[in-house]
């Protein structure tokens, strides 16, 4: 390597001339380090009026010199090094390597409310703002104007319709039994019995059969959601979309959200009607009640306001889940644990905000008189 040095009095004097490339000699660096921790030298002086092309191995050989000086507290001259050899040196020695101390002191009381007061109102902030988009997104799609392809449209239509008929048929049907089961228990002392298929059908039709299919949406489309998007928030496909100016609400929420409150409904007919069978299995089998007098109290209890306030609740519950699922995997941080965060949120607050809102619809449902 093109390195010369001399000790002159208290000075170190270290020559750089022509190309230090590739530049290895532990005798030589030995010899030089020696002199640099001499306690003769009070000054190490660089010279490179000369220097040509450099690379790392020039750049180890002036941090240990560097950094020799430091520990020995002389001065360190190199002014004429290039520029951005110079950067290189001080941002290497002035990185801080020690890992952050942790804070262990606790937190009075105010401090701890008033830390939940500005993340409550930045997490709001932030649901209004997606929300805001969303809906103007809905706009687009009514006005086709949206960027959604469609074949993602019908991949998400499959996804959260047909492929979900089979757990929701079964667990509807489950219902729909227990909830006889349970009637039966107190109807036999009274000798009615038949009164189970009238439990069973308005129970199914105006909630339960709601409630079920979206707590089974919200543990299976709705957590798909979050951990899809989530995903691809770690793998910074949301962002590569943005760069491209597409909008994320549009090309993948939007498909999302529209097929789920599109699939409800239809998912709470069918756990209705599977529900009211699993009723109809407990009454005609095990109370032996006529299927024909089981059926004819079924169809009288079954009334048009009860079943499209149950459509209403699916539809309700198609929006939320979505909202949450896609929200959630939106907000998903950089890290494999962030999507899992992100997915258990989507499922917890579908299902708080479905509890919410069927408290509220009640409510209405109520004061109107349906």
């Amino acid at each position: 390597m093109n390195m010369s040095f001399e000790q002159k009095q208290s000075q170190l004097v270290v020559n750089l001339t022509g190309s230090f490339e590739r530049a290895d000699n532990p005798s030589m660096k030995e010899a030089l380090f020696r002199l640099a921790w001499d306690v003769q030298t009070q000054r190490i002086v660089i010279h490179a009026q000369t220097l040509g092309t450099w690379d790392s191995s020039l750049v180890v050989v002036l941090y240990t010199l560097k950094k020799i000086a430091l520990e020995r507290g002389i001065l360190f001259q190199s002014s004429t090094l290039p520029k951005q050899l110079n950067s290189l040196l001080d941002l290497a020695l002035t990185v801080d390597r020690k890992p952050p101390q942790r804070n262990d002191e606790t937190p009075d009381f105010l401090e701890v409310l008033g830390t939940i007061g500005i993340n409550t109102c930045q997490a709001i902030g932030r649901g209004l703002i997606f929300i805001r988009d969303v809906m103007g997104a809905l706009g687009r799609f009514f006005t086709k104007r949206v960027v959604m392809r469609s074949v993602d449209f019908w991949t998400e239509l499959d996804n959260c319709g047909p492929k979900a008929v089979l757990i929701v048929s079964l667990i509807s049907f489950m219902v729909g039994l227990i909830l006889a089961f349970v009637g039966a228990i107190q109807l036999k002392t009274f000798g009615a019995q038949i009164f189970v298929a009238s439990l069973v059908t308005i129970g199914m039709i105006r909630i339960m059969g709601a409630i079920m299919v979206g707590i089974i949406m919200a543990g299976r489309t709705g957590a798909s959601y979050a951990a899809t998007i989530g995903t691809m928030q770690v793998n910074e496909e949301l962002d590569a979309l943005k760069t491209m100016g597409i909008p994320v609400t549009d090309f993948l929420i939007l498909p999302r959200l529209v097929t789920l409150v599109i699939a409800m409904p239809i998912l709470v007919l069918l756990a209705d009607f599977m529900g009211m069978l699993g009723g109809a299995f407990v009454g005609v089998l095990l109370l032996d009640i006529p299927a024909g007098e089981y059926w004819k109290y079924a169809w009288e209890a079954f009334g048009l306001t009860n079943f499209l306030v149950g459509l209403f609740h699916g539809l309700v519950f198609g929006f939320v889940i979505g909202l949450c699922g896609c929200y959630y995997g939106v907000q998903c941080g950089r890290n494999a644990d962030s999507v899992g965060i992100a997915t258990t949120k989507a499922v917890v607050w579908s299902i708080v905000w479905m509890i919410v809102l069927t408290g509220l619809i009640t409510y209405l449902c109520e004061v109107i008189g349906i």
